[in-house]
């Protein structure tokens, strides 16, 4: 009988974690969460079901993973670490395990950097150079790195995206310069030779938070002084106009997500093929109800229906976040059942 694990939350593998762990023992591990963490966790657990043994075993093998992971990460580097696993799990969840334990290592450095405002650190990098901004925007969460670019000036636009898409793996000891000089209170990197930060597809993360109207001078840009680049970004990417790619599923969930007059007014400007996905998951009633809204309404300007198809994109992300749908662009992900 197959399990639904794959289909759980982090936050959900997390409670069941804790769970198995006993009280004493989670006693021990919330002493090293933060207030909001324990919070969500512990109404996580007690909105949890009974789980199979067969989910438990699962998500406590990929933990036990994951914790194995760090470990050989910290005390022998990334090439070790590659070859243990892989010996250890195969090639292929060896993988896996590297690309969910880089994701969380990532984010110890400058872990001020991504709770602080957007508009403080915008600040504090006004005066930087490129490449500085591109690094720390690196570690930024992307709706802040997307914030910052769309404000920068536009020939620094273009030069901080092609730098973050050109970052690849940085060594502790310029990350542990760069951060000090910012915040002497983070001072400490991982142990590991080499760091993955930036990358396209983080700029692709980046270019899918920001508005329309930057999204699209950058890519002008890229396209004419960067095609490969502009080409790769795009690929990663997930705009409005993909929306026909998703399935009848996930469709209907972000139209129950997502606010009638949103619908409304991004539908307004939104291409024939979009209109016509979207109109076909709604039942009749709603059909009815939307078209009409968009009958009456009048000089919506186009800024206002893109930042309509912004908000239903973010909508769209959050549940791919949450494992609550699967995104694909043009069946270029092969889904198994």
């Amino acid at each position: 009988m197959p399990t639904r694990t794959g289909k759980r939350t982090p936050l959900e593998k997390a409670a069941a974690v804790v769970i198995a762990l006993g009280a004493d023992n989670a006693s021990e591990v919330y002493k090293y969460l933060r207030e909001d963490e324990v919070e969500q966790l512990s109404l996580e657990i007690s909105k949890m079901n009974r789980l199979s043994p067969e989910d438990m075993k699962s998500i406590m093998d990929d933990f036990y993973g994951l914790c194995l992971t760090q470990k050989v990460i910290a005390e022998g580097g990334i090439a070790y670490a590659r070859d243990v696993l892989e010996k250890a799990y195969g090639p292929q969840k060896a993988l896996s395990l590297m690309e969910q334990v880089s994701k969380s290592l990532r984010t110890v450095a400058f872990e001020f950097v991504r709770k602080a405002d957007y508009k403080n650190l915008q600040m504090m990098l006004q005066n930087e150079h490129p490449q500085t901004i591109a690094l720390i925007l690196s570690y930024a969460r992307a709706e802040q790195a997307s914030q910052i670019i769309a404000e920068l000036p536009k020939d620094l636009q273009i030069d901080v995206v092609e730098r973050i898409a050109n970052l690849d793996r940085v060594s502790p000891e310029i990350i542990n310069i760069v951060e000090r000089s910012l915040e002497q209170r983070f001072s400490s990197v991982v142990s590991s030779e080499l760091m993955e930060v930036g990358g396209v597809g983080y700029v692709a993360d980046i270019m899918n938070h920001v508005d329309r109207n930057t999204e699209k001078y950058i890519f002008d840009e890229l396209n004419a002084n960067n095609p490969v680049l502009s080409d790769e970004i795009h690929k990663l990417m997930f705009v409005f106009e993909d929306i026909v790619y998703l399935d009848s599923i996930a469709i209907q969930r972000f139209i129950r997500e997502t606010d009638s007059k949103d619908l409304a007014v991004a539908l307004k400007a939104a291409p024939e093929d979009v209109k016509e996905v979207i109109f076909q998951n709604m039942s009749q009633r709603m059909q009815e109800n939307i078209k009409s809204d968009m009958q009456y309404l009048r000089n919506v300007r186009m800024r206002d229906a893109e930042e309509a198809q912004q908000r239903i994109v973010g909508t769209i992300r959050q549940l791919e976040e949450a494992g609550e749908i699967v995104i694909s662009k043009g069946g270029k992900d092969e889904i198994i059942a």
